[in-house]
């Protein structure tokens, strides 16, 4: 989460907030846009998601729930759980999540021994059949195309011509890699995601919306946001190896999104997103 990405609260989420914590001091509460959410961040107090569709609403019930299973598994660091029952606000849904503390680390930063120990945790954590259920994730499309065959049939051939034939060739390599069992990947580590203290010491994980139980080597590769040599010293070299060959597909953001979406409605701008990321950092330009 960065500054730009916070703003003033309108009246509405600090109405939905209000009737959510009924006496908290809202005077210092502040905007967080995420992805799927509006999140009204009451410092030291809640951060209360608040749906933006019809549809967000549908699935925030078992988001909520997702959160409320694995803060509860016995993680050594904190998880948002929920303070409230989600509740419906016309076609908004809302809920009030416990409040994370901690920043998050500049890109490029972070300790390789607490990267690996976040990691290792992670993919340790106890999967029970229940949140398997809430995290499952077909590995085909509605039209019975796998994952991987829609990338390679209807994503890549989208990009620009020089890359087309290595990324089809790397996504390729990917898939082809010796399966590993499954086990709880977060999806979106990294970035504003994970909070750390002053000291650099890990206090908490928000966001687990795309969590899923599959390679934990796709956490691994999200963690390059502190830089590939800190990922490098922070697992062992089979680990690196697939996180690098899951990543050169189409950039490991895009295809965690690839593994959870599952219309093609939206491929273009799937692909000017790619497009754009690939050429901003320089990786697109290595055919």
């Amino acid at each position: 989460m960065s500054a730009k990405d916070e703003s003033a609260v309108s009246g509405e989420l600090l109405e939905i907030a209000d009737a959510l914590l009924p006496g908290a001091q809202l005077d210092s509460a502040r905007l967080f846009r995420g992805g799927m959410h509006d999140v009204v961040l009451v410092p030291e107090v809640a951060a209360v998601r608040v749906t933006r569709s019809a549809a967000d609403a549908a699935v925030l019930p078992r988001r909520t729930e997702v959160l409320r299973m694995i803060g509860s598994s016995g993680l050594p660091f904190a998880v948002p759980t929920p303070l409230t029952p989600v509740t419906t606000f016309g076609e908004r849904a809302a809920v009030a999540l416990s409040w994370i503390g901690g920043t998050p680390l500049p890109e490029g930063q972070g300790d390789p021994a607490q990267i690996g120990r976040l990691l290792r945790v992670i993919r340790e954590c106890p999967v029970s059949a229940s949140l398997e259920a809430l995290l499952h994730v077909p590995p085909t499309y509605p039209d019975g195309r796998h994952w991987g065959q829609v990338l390679a049939e209807e994503v890549i051939p989208r990009l620009p011509v020089p890359w087309r034939d290595s990324r089809l060739r790397r996504l390729s390599e990917a898939l082809a890699m010796p399966p590993v069992p499954g086990a709880l990947v977060h999806g979106d580590l990294g970035g504003g995601n994970v909070h750390w203290d002053a000291n650099g010491e890990l206090v908490g994980v928000v966001d687990w919306d795309l969590a899923l139980v599959f390679d934990p080597a796709i956490d691994a590769a999200l963690m390059a946001w502190h830089g590939w040599e800190n990922v490098r010293g922070a697992v062992d070299e089979e680990m690196y190896r697939r996180a690098r060959a899951w990543d050169s597909t189409i950039g490991i953001g895009f295809l965690v999104s690839a593994l959870h979406t599952r219309t093609l409605d939206k491929v273009d701008v799937f692909v000017e997103h790619i497009v754009r990321d690939l050429a901003g950092s320089g990786s697109g330009l290595q055919v």
